[in-house]
């Protein structure tokens, strides 16, 4: 029976769809995109070569058409230093996209980092064209006309930059072109604003209490340096520059204490050694201040403030050859500063050479306008040569130079300096005419004269044993560059963006113009 009924069940026909032929399945076209993201992690992780192996892969299935693959491969050959390789990539990624201002943008940094300049302001012109409201760019054409020395253009670019997006880093370019300059005032405003954008961008801080140290007012100076290692304690040049506020004024026990900790993050730094070296010689411990300063001139060899400063300790030793020696090269590196060559003079009337002496200070009378120590020297060298009128008119030149320095309210006349000008004014019988108003300093506080006469006698003019003598000492040194930004989440392109200051070098900002800063 069971059989019967499954015989005699209903049979349903087949579906008609099943009887159709299968389609083929569509071919598949390769998706440039595909392995962005791939590459993009890799890339934010640093692993260059797994980035480039997957770059690889990624361009021989597009056949080189990916626009991001080949934007980050140019990026990686820039960090390894192949500047040329990763301009022609950019300019394949402009070709690819050309209405893209990133790929410009790009592109003219490259052209930046091989230095041309011009080419590069042309291509920065082409991706404002793309982007009118781009901070960036106007910042970085800046940048540019800074190197050109155009600084007329370069500071109208950074008011459009400011006026567009107020950024730390404009602020601080617009303040480099016054100091190229000279105009310290414009620059202190300037910085004066940026510390009101961003009071607690301890670069910014430091900057300013430098400046401060540099027209010495020291009040302000301390302030801003004290804010600025409030926020980072361990801020290297903002404790190298208290530091030498404090050998400013005689504290060399406590000076020292400071360069320690900057000793532990920045040893091989020239400032600093130069301002230990300095330390010791104001503490008299003579061959200890040669060993710094030589270890500061080894580091920083054309820096004439160094070899100053070596020229000045030989001296103070009675070593005047090599005296002779560190001057001569300071003024090959500085030949218009007078005191160069009365330090000169002084190292060649030791060594009997009175002609050449001589040269040298009519030299420094010439190039120096304000220190009347150099007209000292050069009196007392006259006179004991019998030119008792050549001695007088250069007396008289100091005595108005005095004059002069008598209105500044910080003035205090070296001791040494006052006794020895008392004592030729008596041998020229016009002493009475030198009036000594200013309280004399105290021979081992100071560091603004540069070389005074020994005021045993007038037999010679001899450099100084005072603590620091006209010590050149450099408040901040260099500085570690600033890591780049993190990338973003998802495979976009790491932006470009401004170019950035470069570290400074001395008791002030340094002159050099900003490099790029790359994004990681």
């Amino acid at each position: 029976m069971a059989e019967e009924r499954l015989a005699t069940r209903t049979q349903f026909p087949a579906s008609a769809e099943s009887q159709k032929p299968r389609l083929k399945k569509a071919q598949e076209f390769p998706i440039l995109e595909k392995q962005n993201w791939l590459i993009h992690l890799h890339y934010i992780r640093k692993d260059y070569e797994a980035c480039k192996a997957v770059i690889k892969e990624q361009l021989q299935e597009t056949q080189g058409l990916c626009e991001y693959a080949i934007y980050v491969q140019a990026l990686i050959f820039r960090l390894e230093g192949n500047i040329q390789e990763s301009l022609e990539l950019f300019q394949s990624c402009a070709v690819l996209s050309p209405q893209c201002a990133d790929n410009l943008k790009q592109v003219a940094r490259s052209l930046f980092l091989l230095g041309k300049h011009k080419a590069a302001i042309e291509v920065y012109n082409e991706a404002a064209k793309l982007n009118q409201k781009d901070w960036e760019i106007c910042h970085n054409l800046g940048v540019c006309y800074i190197y050109l020395k155009q600084f007329d253009k370069a500071h109208d670019q950074l008011h459009n930059a400011l006026h567009l997006n107020r950024h730390d880093l404009t602020y601080i370019m617009l303040g480099k072109i016054h100091l190229l300059q000279g105009d310290l005032d414009k620059a202190i405003e300037i910085y004066k604003k940026a510390v009101e954008f961003s009071p607690e961008n301890t670069e910014l801080l430091t900057t300013l209490g430098l400046l401060y140290l540099q027209l010495g007012i020291y009040q302000k100076a301390f302030e801003h340096l004290g804010n600025a290692l409030t926020y980072d304690p361990t801020n290297y040049k903002a404790i190298l520059a208290a530091g030498s506020m404090m050998q400013t004024h005689g504290d060399f026990d406590v000076a020292l204490t400071k360069y320690r900790v900057v000793a532990c993050a920045v040893p091989e730094s020239p400032p600093l050694w130069n301002n230990i070296g300095m330390c010791f010689f104001g503490k008299k411990k003579y061959v200890a201040a040669i060993s710094c300063l030589k270890r500061a001139n080894y580091l920083a060899p054309f820096d004439w403030k160094i070899l100053y400063n070596l020229g000045l300790v030989h001296l103070t030793m009675q070593q005047y050859a090599s005296a002779f020696h560190f001057v001569s090269a300071a003024i090959n590196l500085q030949p218009k500063m007078g005191e160069l060559f009365m330090l000169l003079a002084v190292a060649l009337t030791n060594l009997e050479d009175p002609e050449n002496a001589r040269r040298a200070y009519a030299e420094a009378a010439r190039l120096d306008r304000c220190n009347p120590l150099v007209n000292l020297n050069y009196a007392v060298l006259l006179y004991n040569q019998g030119e008792r009128k050549g001695a007088l008119a250069q007396f008289q030149e100091m005595e108005k130079k005095i004059r002069l320095l008598k209105d500044s309210p910080s003035l205090e006349f070296d001791a040494e300096m006052v006794e020895m000008a008392q004592k030729l004014g008596a041998a020229l019988q016009v002493g009475e005419a030198l009036v000594w108003t200013k309280p004399v300093k105290d021979t081992k506080s100071k560091h603004r004269s540069a070389s005074a006469c020994k005021a045993a006698s007038l037999q010679q003019p001899l450099g100084s044993n005072q603590a620091l003598g006209q010590a050149m000492s450099s408040a901040a040194a260099y500085r570690k560059l600033p890591s780049g930004a993190g990338a973003t989440a998802q495979p976009t392109k790491p932006p470009s963006l401004p170019l950035e200051p470069e570290p400074a070098a001395g008791a002030q900002p340094t002159e050099a113009p900003a490099q790029i800063r790359e994004t990681q």
